[in-house]
């Protein structure tokens, strides 16, 4: 599950341009006049890909039908959001009712273009009091401008991994909490040999597995966009701080070509060549999935698991980390919309359904009631992950009418700071706000 979302949920151009261009005209009212008791045929698009993946969502289907019999599903893996828009944009008998994302980064297109049809008057309908059923970043990235188009699925925590062996070895008793303990424990694990590593203790590098500028400022608690949109990079103080810190790092670790030089020399990030499963790196920032993962990939030392540090004027929030998830929504174009929302409210909210296929897909349960749940069945450092979704300042990013766009943006000046090519950070930062506005500006 997890390697095809990290891939899916790349920003694409392709799927952008298609979102722009979407023309759909539905909405929940016009395609919202079906019996949802009625014998119908739904069709279920989603993204999972793997056949462990694909049984689980096809078992998860089976127990909805169960649940209502009246209803028959047409399940259809394997699809992207390029797949999507195109669907959508033309309509017809084989476009989808309902359909899951992994790219929460598009939901902000997904809510302004119509694509997703308004979920207002269903949660309405059905009594559901969101706040209590879900936590606050993922009723955010789920939503834009006042739309929910969409709701959580299962959702991702991301935290640390570390190397119990080498932390012993190194005189480490205990994971870091701050991020000058990090930077300490990093230099601590990190073997030279020669011109490269024999073991690196972490890659700060931004085209390092998942270290990317989003997954690491969510622990200074940032905010992206001001009361009126604009961005805020420049002006939030947790932006300056995460690059310098990040580029001190690199200059610790020995130099960024030099750090370049050895990542290079890394395997696939979802195959069992993993530089945190063969040893390169002692520590790695990743999602719950990785846990899974090194199990599967029997790596031969204790894997730790533990929250992201954070800075140290926020030790009191250690704890907190970055959040993400699969969508679901139901098509405007569906003219099965009532039908289509009953399987929306059971995969997302039914307790039992929501543990059910996080056990099976070693996922995070979206829902309070399923994250507090003794059914589930999950390898008990899954608890770490389990905690950051529950923390009050664990974050997420927004979601914004050009989807992930201004993401983008932010990481490509990332790439040009570290490597020596952007000399002022405040300037450069100010440039990246003001593109930033740009594009969000020509989207409109």
């Amino acid at each position: 599950m997890s390697a095809r979302r990290r891939r899916t949920a790349a920003v694409t151009l392709t799927a952008l341009t298609l979102l722009a261009a979407c023309a759909c005209t539905g909405s929940a009212e016009s395609g919202a006049a079906d019996d949802p008791k009625a014998r119908t045929t739904l069709t279920f698009w989603h993204g999972w890909s793997a056949p462990n993946e694909v049984k689980a969502v096809n078992e998860n289907v089976k127990r909805f039908e169960a649940s209502h019999p009246n209803i028959t599903v047409k399940v259809v893996p394997n699809i992207t959001d390029d797949k999507i828009q195109q669907a959508l944009r033309a309509g017809g008998s084989n476009a989808p009712d309902v359909v899951s994302s992994f790219t929460t980064d598009n939901v902000g297109k997904f809510c302004s273009s119509g694509a997703f049809a308004d979920l207002k008057p269903f949660i309405e309908k059905s009594k559901l009091d969101l706040e209590k059923t879900f936590a606050k970043p993922r009723l955010d990235y789920t939503r834009f401008e006042g739309r929910r188009c969409a709701l959580p699925l299962l959702g991702d925590a991301y935290g640390l991994y570390y190397n119990k062996d080498a932390f012993k070895e190194a005189g480490i008793t205990a994971p870091p909490r701050t991020w000058s303990e990090f930077d300490r424990a990093a230099l601590k694990l990190t073997k030279t040999k020669g011109d490269t590593y024999e073991q690196l203790g972490f890659m700060p590098n931004f085209h390092g597995y998942e270290s990317t500028p989003g997954h690491l400022v969510a622990q200074w608690s940032p905010t992206y966009f001001d009361e009126d949109g604009k961005s805020a990079v420049a002006t939030d103080p947790a932006f300056a701080a995460m690059f310098t810190w990040q580029k001190n790092l690199i200059g610790k670790l020995g130099g960024f070509t030099k750090l370049e030089k050895y990542r290079n020399t890394f395997g696939d990030e979802w195959g069992a060549k993993h530089p945190f499963h063969t040893g390169q790196v002692a520590m790695q920032l990743d999602g719950e999935w990785r846990l899974g993962m090194t199990t599967d990939a029997k790596v031969p030392f204790e894997v730790g698991v533990a929250p992201l540090p954070v800075p140290e004027d926020q030790v009191a929030d250690y704890g907190k980390g970055y959040l993400s998830g699969t969508i679901v929504g139901i098509a405007s174009t569906s003219r099965k919309q009532n039908a289509a929302w009953e399987l929306v409210k059971y995969m997302t909210t039914d307790t039992d359904a929501v543990v059910d296929f996080a056990n099976e897909l070693r996922n995070v349960p979206s829902t309070h009631d399923a994250l507090a749940s003794p059914d589930l069945k999950l390898d008990p450092r899954f608890r770490t992950f389990l905690d950051i979704a529950r923390h009050p300042r664990s974050n997420t990013t927004p979601a914004s009418v050009n989807g992930g766009t201004y993401q983008v943006t932010l990481q490509e000046f990332g790439y040009r700071y570290e490597a020596g090519r952007e000399k002022d950070l405040r300037a450069g930062l100010e440039r990246t706000a003001q593109q930033i506005d740009t594009d969000i500006e020509k989207a409109k």
